[in-house]
């Protein structure tokens, strides 16, 4: 158990999600991230050469990738700090909060600043040279499509690794996974109410390039699909024999966040209220059989907890990435929870997923759902490509 990590009171923010191919496709992903984290300090009135050590997650690669983390930084205008560079898939954010918190708990500084961030669009074609081919033929490679299709050691898919875990659990059906689904969709609507009362709690705009010599703010989530009942009803399984249609799987999509990391005594000092302390207990992390994509959730979650010295029912709260539906059924299952009663105000399945900053915009919405039920532990746990797994709990005071 972690016992000197703290995150700051709404020392944190996510941009809106946009869907892949929309307004954020042309950015770079490095330097929107870091341009809106400036933003956002500069909003917060918080000078970034505070921190003293600076995270990157950022799973998919952009022009000049090689200098990720020492240039965000500087772009950030934490011109001084080292950083290093994380991908994990979609457990990224997961284990950036995690590396960040080991380094707090050891004492190697007392203030760090992770930014995660990824565009799913215009994903990068890599050439990759083949001299031994025949006739010296390069190997190509896209990004975010050729591994979407394919888990080089699993074999397979990705959407057919959630139809494993529905093979292997049995009896699940379409109807299972679409009544789930429409109620995730219901929960996403309860953070849009009051004039997006809830998502205001976090969420800070992006400015992008509309044209030339023109920019836009986004403010808000862009291309989440309206979801009925009747809708996902008429939606055929993706693939034969399958029980997940296109609206019971998440969509790509581009964004970033930002999360600090402090001593207790600093979190106090960067809190919007000194009254409400936020604490990384501890991390968890797991890999499960081949191909079975929610497997590994459930051992992280449980080791997680285990560190955390607590149990699942003393958790408040609880957040997933569930780019299946058969992610939460899964773990309601194995955890003997109600499936409907978690991930409220959202989730990657309904408002996307984009890699890098997904599991820390899931990880804020939970601190904030628990400062509005009067504290606790909350847990999130998540998949991470195709049967890798990373789980954390907090706990707000």
């Amino acid at each position: 158990m972690y016992i000197k990590a703290f995150i700051p009171y709404r020392g944190y923010y996510s941009s809106p999600f946009a869907r892949w191919q929309g307004s954020l496709q042309n950015e770079n992903s490095i330097e929107l991230g870091a341009k809106t984290a400036r933003r956002w300090l500069a909003a917060k009135d918080l000078n970034p050469k505070i921190f003293e050590y600076f995270i990157i997650g950022k799973t998919v690669g952009q022009l000049h990738t090689f200098y990720a983390a020492p240039w965000a930084a500087a772009l950030m205008g934490a011109t001084e700090i080292p950083g290093c560079h994380i991908p994990q898939a979609c457990s990224t954010s997961t284990t950036c909060i995690n590396q960040a918190a080991v380094g707090i708990e050891t004492g190697l500084y007392e203030n760090a600043f992770c930014l995660m961030t990824d565009r799913m669009s215009n994903s990068p074609h890599t050439i990759w040279p083949n001299p031994m081919g025949s006739g010296g033929m390069v190997i190509a490679e896209n990004w975010a499509m050729d591994n979407f299709a394919k888990d080089p050691w699993g074999g397979v898919a990705m959407i057919q690794t959630a139809e494993n875990v529905v093979k292997m659990v049995g009896g699940i059906t379409k109807e299972d996974c679409d009544a789930v689904t429409y109620r995730r969709y219901e929960q996403y609507q309860d953070a849009l109410a009051n004039d997006r009362e809830f998502q205001k709690r976090y969420m800070f705009s992006v400015e992008y390039k509309k044209g030339k010599k023109e920019t836009a703010l986004l403010q808000e989530d862009e291309g989440v699909t309206p979801t009925t009942r009747e809708g996902l009803a008429r939606l055929k399984p993706a693939i034969e024999g399958g029980v997940h249609s296109f609206g019971a799987q998440t969509y790509p999509a581009d964004g970033n966040c930002g999360i600090i990391l402090s001593t207790r005594e600093k979190a106090r000092e960067l809190s919007a209220d000194s009254s409400i302390e936020i604490q990384v207990a501890s991390y968890g992390f797991a890999r499960g059989p081949k191909a079975h994509i929610s497997i590994p959730m459930i051992p992280a979650a449980r080791m997680a907890m285990e560190k955390a010295g607590i149990g699942i029912k003393d958790v408040k709260a609880i957040k997933t990435h569930n780019p299946f539906t058969i992610n939460d059924i899964y773990i309601a299952k194995k955890l003997n929870i109600e499936v409907m009663n978690f991930n409220n105000y959202g989730s990657p399945l309904i408002y996307g997923h984009p890699q890098g900053p997904t599991t820390g915009r899931v990880i804020i919405e939970m601190i904030e759902e628990l400062v509005i039920l009067g504290g606790g532990y909350g847990l999130f746990t998540g998949c991470a490509a195709g049967d890798t797994a990373a789980a954390l709990v907090v706990k707000v005071s």
